[in-house]
């Protein structure tokens, strides 16, 4: 499952920087068939000791991360709806990613010139916002007009998506974005389809210090439940290449907080990951939340899934605690689960089927 994560933001906010960054971290792509990187695109892989640690129980010759991608989109400004800027380019780009990263300004810093007057999050919050909003309407207005010879027509699925669409449309022109609302699976497909730019999930990162955010800002965000990091870009970069070691002697975290962000990015779109682990490889497989062990199955091999029997499960902490599957064998740890079992975060899952 390839995962795309959109980077926007107004120009001079430290997008750019942020996008180098990532790519410092960009994973070998031999490692990633079917993978092809852009001058804008950094594929970088999702921080998780579990690997690691299965990786040496197991011995393995081979470790395989999951993989976040990330597409760095043109500045957006004022207008961009309108065609303003690289505006049209700018929504063609974030209409294909699956979810989208808000990179607003809290640092202070008269060198790097500022296109808005002052420091001021919410209001930049709000342009970035208000922008994909009108472009949302104009998407659900033309389409509004197109049903509606069906509709007199009495076609019950024109009636159905103009009832849909309709409240779509309510939300956005009261100037609401799409993904804070409630929807039933019917209305979710349809939202799908139209891949509307407001419904994508989104992680707001605060490009800056601590002492650059107010707690009233953090409360304000906390209490609308809009999900934000607080990451000093600049001071990220030019760390980048310290280990572990040399950032904690000279002050600093011993991790980047960028592998926060990536992790964080990852978590967006309620996914899970699940583990195989052998002498071969130890490997992070991605899966949707609440999927069963079919589905899982399915996603290292389709085969697996049409065919599969059942599966040998056992959380990677016990498998770790145990010594190895023999241990976890001896002790009981390990689970045969059917069909119906739903995978959990952490599982490791040996598939069996008759493919």
């Amino acid at each position: 499952m390839s995962l795309s994560i959109g980077i926007v933001g107004l120009p001079n906010v430290g997008k750019s920087t942020l996008f180098q960054l990532i790519t410092k971290k960009q994973v070998d792509c031999q490692n990633y068939p079917f993978c092809t990187i852009d001058p804008n695109i950094g594929v970088v892989a999702v921080p998780d000791e579990r690997v690691d640690r299965l990786a040496e129980l197991t011995h393995s010759a081979k470790k395989i991360y999951n993989t976040v991608e990330f597409v760095d989109i043109a500045g957006l400004v004022k207008g961009a709806s309108k065609g303003e800027g690289l505006g049209n380019k700018f929504l063609a780009n974030i209409r294909e990613v699956d979810a989208v990263v808000y990179v607003l300004r809290v640092f202070l810093n008269e060198k790097i010139i500022n296109v808005q007057q002052g420091i001021d999050v919410l209001r930049d919050k709000e342009i970035l916002e208000t922008e994909l909003i009108l472009k949302d309407l104009e998407i659900i207005e033309n389409r509004i007009q197109n049903v509606q010879s069906d509709v007199r027509a009495g076609k019950k699925e024109a009636i159905k998506e103009s009832e849909i669409l309709k409240k779509v449309y309510s939300f956005l022109a009261q100037g609401e974005s799409l993904v804070d609302k409630s929807w039933n699976e019917d209305e979710k497909k349809m939202l799908l389809g139209y891949q509307l730019l407001t419904a994508k999930p989104r992680l707001y990162l605060f490009n800056g210090a601590e002492e650059d955010v107010t707690s009233d800002l953090k409360e304000t965000f906390n209490k609308n439940n809009w999900p934000f990091l607080l990451v000093d870009v600049l001071n990220e970069f030019e760390s980048a290449d310290l280990s572990q070691e040399e950032r904690v002697s000279i002050g600093l975290p011993a991790d980047l907080k960028i592998n926060e962000l990536i992790k964080e990015s990852y978590k967006l779109l309620d996914l899970i990951t699940f583990l195989t682990t052998g002498p071969d490889e130890t490997r992070a497989w991605t899966l949707k939340k609440g999927k069963m062990t079919p589905q899982a199955g399915g996603v290292i091999h389709s085969d697996f899934e049409s065919h599969f029997i059942r599966a040998e499960v056992i959380n990677w902490k016990d498998l770790l605690d145990a010594g190895g599957f023999f241990g976890a064998r001896e002790k009981g740890l390990t689970r045969t689960e059917g069909k119906e079992y739903v995978v959990k975060d952490g599982d490791v899952i040996e598939i069996k089927s008759n493919a």
